[in-house]
């Protein structure tokens, strides 16, 4: 019975001590909060601008995402490179790094396509090689001008070839333009053009040259109108004269940048290209 008498004395001090407490929460509901809370007015912290110098400081050099991304430009490559810790780290710098230039592993390797192959698709996709300069212009009806475009400069010291190209050519040639263009904004580049140092070529003007240049072939490729030749060691910069002064870009960076523009291309099936060394340009042909 003591026993009885004893918990019967514990459970009405516990609902003495709970009542007590209900009502305590109920007058002071906020007794029990003790986080503090941020008055509804409360300033909004202060917005920190950081002055374009200083942001162009921050970011990370091409060097350094080579570093990071390496050489490899394999799908599986790129997804891994995305999902490391150090790509997403320097994805929060600036969307242009989101796409580091990293070229071809090897230009001689990739673009290979040698003159049996493009003769070729020359013969199938070209006009009959004009023979001189004059039938070429009688015949302009099987060609497209391609000597003005916003997207490629022809080069003013271009004597050997006429700016003509079949319109299948001249498609590709454009195409090359604005890719290369669009993959220079997306990288952050500084807008170049592309040059084009050879257009069409009459029989007249392949027999001319192989007399200087013992590389030319008289079965030329350019006599159909269906290829040109890309210079990689010049570009033609593209800037406001009224705006700000622009960065200076090197040319082999600018050649990693075609370079990727192309080998697209060529897996695309648009184009057969060969790195010629002698002539430093891309000789290119329409497929």
């Amino acid at each position: 019975m003591k026993f009885l008498s004893k918990l019967n004395t514990f459970y009405k001090i516990s609902l003495a001590v709970f009542m007590l407490l209900w009502v305590i929460r109920l007058l002071f509901p906020s007794v029990l909060n003790h986080r503090e809370s941020e008055p509804e007015d409360a300033p909004l912290p202060p917005v920190v601008n950081i002055p374009e110098d200083e942001q162009e400081a921050m970011r990370p050099s091409q060097e350094e995402l080579r570093r990071v991304f390496g050489t490899s430009t394999s799908d599986d490559a790129v997804s891994a490179n995305a999902s490391s810790p150090q790509r997403q780290s320097i994805a929060l710098v600036s969307d242009s790094d989101k796409h580091p230039i990293l070229g071809v592993h090897s230009y001689d390797a990739v673009f290979n396509d040698l003159q049996d192959v493009q003769i070729v698709a020359a013969q199938k996709w070209g006009v009959r090689p004009p023979r001189n300069r004059a039938e070429a212009e009688r015949r302009k009806s099987e060609l497209v001008y391609v000597g003005s475009s916003p997207y490629y400069h022809l080069d003013p010291t271009m004597s050997s070839s006429i700016p003509y190209l079949v319109p299948r050519a001249a498609l590709m040639l454009e195409r090359i333009g604005t890719s290369f263009f669009d993959s220079c904004y997306v990288k952050g580049v500084p807008l170049h053009k592309i040059i084009v140092s050879s257009v069409l070529r009459s029989e007249e003007d392949v027999e001319k040259l192989s007399l200087g240049n013992g590389n030319v072939s008289k079965q030329s490729c350019h006599r159909y109108g269906t290829t040109v030749d890309i210079c990689y060691t010049r570009f033609h910069p593209v800037s406001n004269p009224d705006g700000p002064v622009r960065r200076t870009v090197r040319d082999d960076t600018l050649k990693w940048v075609l370079s990727e523009v192309l080998r697209d291309l060529r897996e695309e099936g648009a184009c057969y290209v060969k790195h010629e060394v002698k002539q430093s340009c891309f000789h290119i042909t329409v497929r």
